[in-house]
């Protein structure tokens, strides 16, 4: 059903200002990607394929990409927001998900003589928007220390010239005389068990109980028009790449009073030069000087809130990690840090003079086996092993 569809924008993975061109570049990537010849017996695959074919046809038409620009799937699926039959969905929005059953059931134990009940809906009853997404990148330091971000939105909203009805404005939609206003109609059929009553939607009205005879030229009937509009959302600090969370009421607008849908905003992390993320721990590479690695030395260190003096003792080792307790990331709307480590890579020095080199061979023959520790382990591991040999 079209209110289930994603949007075909998303779908091709293409900006909503995007040129034909563009759009079709996109959609002979994605239908060579997801094409059932490549996807032998993949029905994920091939409902993908369906659905990219489905969007390049409306988005490579300037007729069809004009009107779902303007009222969304709405625009270009007679069926958007009927259910089985043309009812408005109500199985998404929590309104009685076994509603159909129930009165299609209880209506053929009546046909029996079992009684029962027959529980109808109402087709003009208040119905929650459907929920929206949008995808926003972020630095790193956005993320971790949170921030103000206005960002594009695009929802439908109720139709301000027809205030949401669907009908032209100084006229009413009027009640459909075939069904009474109640969406359905019962159909009488004659069985080897006696008679049976079933439930159907209303043909006439296509289940919403109104007809509109004169419709609104802004919405096209629909009662809410898309707009594309820019709010400004607070990023909760902490956030990770590829989480999303929630602007409550900023979704698209319900029908027949019914509650706003909510705004799914998920984030897209920039990679940082300098910090690298591991949960909520940060962890920083810092190049030190041979001299620094053996004499120690204070070094600086950048982290998330500033610069840090860190003291590095003498004879430190390549790879040498030192941890900086509550110095990483907040938690999400949560008490508490996570830390930072800082690996020392040692860097070994080029261009050297021919002086500077005869100063490190004076250096390197006053040193042995007490000043390498490691180098002397290992050959005596190299003896141990190669022993008889």
């Amino acid at each position: 059903m079209a209110d289930n569809k994603r949007d075909y924008y998303e779908v091709l993975g293409v900006d909503k200002g995007a040129d034909l061109e563009a759009i079709k570049k996109a959609y002979r990537k994605m239908a060579m990607k997801y094409h059932p010849d490549r996807n032998p017996d993949n029905k994920e695959a091939e409902e993908k394929f369906k659905e990219v074919g489905e969007a390049y046809e409306v988005l490579s038409d300037k007729t069809k990409r004009d009107r779902y620009d303007r009222f969304g799937h709405a625009g270009v699926d007679p069926n958007y927001g009927a259910g089985q039959g043309g009812y408005e969905r109500y199985q998404q929005y929590g309104h009685g998900d076994f509603g159909d059953f129930s009165d299609i059931f209880g209506d053929i134990f009546n046909g029996f003589g079992f009684g029962g009940s027959t529980k109808t809906r109402n087709p003009n009853g208040p119905i929650r928007g459907n929920d929206t997404q949008v995808r926003i990148q972020l630095t790193f330091m956005e993320a971790v220390k949170g921030c103000k971000k206005e960002i594009p939105t695009q929802r439908l909203e109720r139709c301000s010239d027809c205030s949401g009805t669907g009908a032209k404005a100084g006229t009413t939609p009027e009640t459909c005389p075939e069904c009474g206003g109640s969406g359905q109609v019962r159909v009488q059929q004659r069985s080897p068990f006696g008679v049976i009553q079933t439930v159907k939607a209303c043909s006439r009205c296509g289940g919403k109980g109104k007809i509109i005879s004169d419709p609104c030229k802004t919405c096209n009937g629909m009662g809410r028009v898309r707009h594309n509009k820019k709010i400004t959302v607070d990023i909760p600090a902490g956030i990770d790449n590829g989480q999303t969370f929630v602007v409550r009421g900023m979704g698209d607008d319900g029908t027949n009073g019914g509650p706003s849908g909510d705004l799914n905003v998920t984030v897209m992390v920039k990679e940082d030069p300098i910090f690298q993320r591991e949960g909520f721990d940060v962890w920083v590479d810092i190049p030190v000087t041979y001299a620094q690695a053996v004499l120690g030395d204070e070094i600086v260190v950048p982290t998330i809130d500033g610069k840090v003096s860190y003291n590095i003792p003498e004879g430190t080792q390549p790879g040498t990690t030192f941890r900086l307790r509550n110095k990483g990331i907040q938690y999400v709307n949560n008490r508490g840090r996570g830390d930072q480590y800082v690996r020392v890579n040692i860097e070994v020095p080029t261009n050297l003079s021919g002086k500077q080199k005869d100063m490190l061979r004076d250096f390197d023959s006053t040193t042995g086996d007490k000043n390498y520790a490691k180098r002397k382990n290992f050959f005596d591991k190299i003896k141990d092993a190669f022993k008889g040999d």
